[in-house]
Parts: C-alpha cells; sequence; structure tokens
C-alpha cells in the first residue's frame, strides 16, 4: 500500500464516507490538506453519483462508483492470499488503486481488471499510467469475466454481489479463490471467500462485514405493488431482527433470497422496517409505549410473517454467528448453509 500512494486515484472532488460520521465534500483545489487527509484516512471515498449524472457537491442519488476504505480493501487481499505468480482477475476496476495494488505486489502480466463503465475505465487507466502501473485493463461486463485469460488463480471482487455469476466459477482453477463482497437483498453486506472444487461449484464461508456497491446489473429493484393495505400486529421487535446479530442478517437473507428490506429510526424513539418482493410488501412500525407493532402488508405475501419466522428459527439454532454460515455456488444457482456445505437453510 505505500509504494501505490492512494491519493494518486482520488479525483480532485469527491465524497469522503466514514463510518464513524457523516459525509462530507472534498475538494483539492479548496482545501488541499482536507483532500489529502481524507485521502490517507480509513473512509470510503465516493467519486461518482448517479453514474456520473450527479453533482458531488449534493450527494443526492445512487452512489455509483468509489475507492474502498483501506481496511476493507487490505482484509479482502488478506482473503484472496494470492502466491507469487498467481494470476488475478479483478472485477470492478474503478479508480484503480486495488488493480494497482494487485499488480504491484504480483506484477502487470498477472493482473486483469474489468470495469463497465467507460469514463470510469479512462479515468483508471490514467491514474495507473500515473503510478508506472500497467495491469491489464479491460472495458465490459465483469459478471461474464474474461475467458480469453483463463483459468485464473483468483478473483478479486470490488463490487456488490446478490448472485454470484457462475462464468467465475468456470474461470477459476481447481482450489483458486474468488473473493466478494456479497450485498444481499436484505441487511448489509458480508465478505465471501469461495473456493473453486473443480466440478463446476465453490464453497465458502462468510468473514467480516463489508459494504459495497452493486454491480450494475444487480441494483435495487423497486416493488410493484398496488391495492389497499391489510392491517395486522406483532409482539416480535422489528429491531430485534436487524440489530441482533450478522448471524441473523445472514440467515434471513438466505432463507429470503427475494426480499429487501431497510429501516430508520424516528425522532420520537419509533422504528420502521420496510419489506418488499416483487408483487408484494410491508411496514412494521414500533410506536414507543406500545406492546405491540403495527404490521401493514399488501400483495400476495405477507412478508413480516415471513422475516419473522426466518429470524426466529435463527434464534431456535442456538443465534449462531455469521461465521458459522456459508455459500455453495454451483451451475443452478446458490444457496446458504450453517456449518456445513451438507447443512442448506433451504
Amino acid at each position: 500500500m505505500r509504494s501505490v500512494p492512494r491519493h494518486l486515484f482520488i479525483p480532485d472532488r469527491a465524497w469522503c464516507h466514514p463510518d464513524d460520521g457523516p459525509g462530507y465534500l472534498i475538494d483539492r483545489a479548496a482545501d488541499p490538506g482536507m483532500w489529502l487527509a481524507a485521502a490517507y484516512s480509513d473512509a470510503v471515498i465516493v467519486t461518482r453519483i448517479d453514474d456520473g449524472m450527479g453533482d458531488m457537491r449534493q450527494p443526492i442519488g445512487a452512489f455509483a462508483s468509489s475507492v474502498s476504505a483501506p481496511g476493507i480493501v487490505a482484509a479482502a487481499l488478506s482473503l484472496l492470499d494470492p502466491f507469487d505468480g498467481d494470476e488475478v482477475l479483478e472485477i470492478g476496476t474503478g479508480t484503480g488503486w486495488t488493480a494497482g495494488l494487485l499488480a504491484r505486489r504480483l506484477g502487470d502480466e498477472n493482473v486483469t481488471s474489468i470495469e463497465t463503465d467507460r469514463l470510469v475505465f479512462a479515468e483508471a487507466a490514467g491514474n495507473l499510467k500515473r503510478s508506472g502501473l500497467s495491469p491489464r485493463l479491460l472495458l465490459g461486463d465483469g459478471a461474464r469475466g474474461w475467458p480469453d485469460g483463463a483459468l485464473y488463480d483468483r478473483v478479486h471482487v470490488t463490487r456488490g454481489v446478490r448472485e454470484v455469476p457462475h462464468p467465475w466459477v468456470e474461470q477459476t482453477r481447481p482450489g483458486g479463490l474468488i473473493v466478494l463482497p456479497w450485498t444481499p437483498r436484505w441487511e448489509g453486506g458480508h465478505l465471501l471467500r469461495l473456493t473453486a472444487a473443480g466440478d463446476g461449484t465453490a464453497v465458502g464461508r462468510f468473514h467480516r462485514g463489508v459494504a459495497a456497491m452493486p454491480m450494475r446489473s444487480q441494483r435495487l429493484v423497486p416493488a410493484q405493488v398496488e391495492g389497499p393495505y391489510r392491517r395486522s400486529a406483532t409482539h416480535l421487535d422489528p429491531r430485534r431482527v436487524v440489530r441482533s446479530s450478522a448471524g441473523a442478517d445472514v440467515a434471513v437473507a438466505g432463507s429470503l433470497p427475494d426480499v429487501y428490506g431497510t429501516h430508520a429510526g424516528e425522532e420520537d424513539g419509533g422504528f420502521r422496517l420496510w419489506l418488499w418482493s416483487g408483487d408484494s410488501e410491508a411496514q412494521v412500525h414500533r410506536a414507543p409505549g406500545y406492546k405491540q407493532s403495527s404490521v401493514f402488508h399488501r400483495g400476495p405475501r405477507d412478508l413480516w410473517a415471513e422475516v419473522e419466522a426466518a429470524y426466529l428459527r435463527w434464534v431456535s439454532w442456538g443465534a449462531p454467528d455469521r461465521d458459522r454460515f456459508g455459500m455453495t455456488v454451483t451451475p443452478a444457482g446458490q444457496h446458504i448453509w450453517l456449518d456445513s456445505p451438507g447443512n442448506p437453510l433451504m
């Protein structure tokens, strides 16, 4: 990291997004000291909003590209654990910093990085040139990998992934590793390391929490629901469901892979949870002083009842933490398991 200076990959104007406080604008021309301090902080630096259509001074819209926080990068590359001479395929070049780190470690000739956005691709190429590095850069759909360069010893993914594209497994050498941020529809993200088994499958466990911008082809899909709400109530505090444990997050996401969820606290101490999936949605509202929370749902599914059942099933298992869960990827799809691949959640 010291030999690939991070500031060479930070644009003159960006949005610093630390974990422990609100985000803020960094502008090299207006305040070079703040800009440089942010470049070497352990914070995400957002570089594009709404695929470049948003105004960086007013970060309203979807974050589209960033420079990952050094702590997350270090964790992911440590899990990647490349050997000397390993060939690495990277999905999501971004500003080029992690491609540069890999190239410095393994040599330019052993690193291939794919970027979907043409403008981001051009910026990364310029950043890497200034840093004196020249890994192979490709413009294209990272979900397809790059079969012309296969097989790879390692696949490093920088974008959030809900469903692991099987071409990555096909293009990984038996025993090779794929490290990616798994960002399911439900609650947060989890760093995942998969090992290619050589039979078209890959298997591995979850490690630590991670936030990542989703792959363009796997972005959030809004609900398409019409009709009146039905009302019910629940004794289960919705705060417990989303704040108990990362293990609970994996259990719910693995049991209900098509359910989205988001939540927010209220100034008076109340709490709201929103759920949606395809043709159904639900809202759960906890108000201070009431023993029950109100549930409003519409569509053919009772999404809160499904989430409630998945959470309480996790409780009945003894509330296992995240590191006891893993994923298996096959040509037919993926599934989450508890303790061993032979114990799938679904």
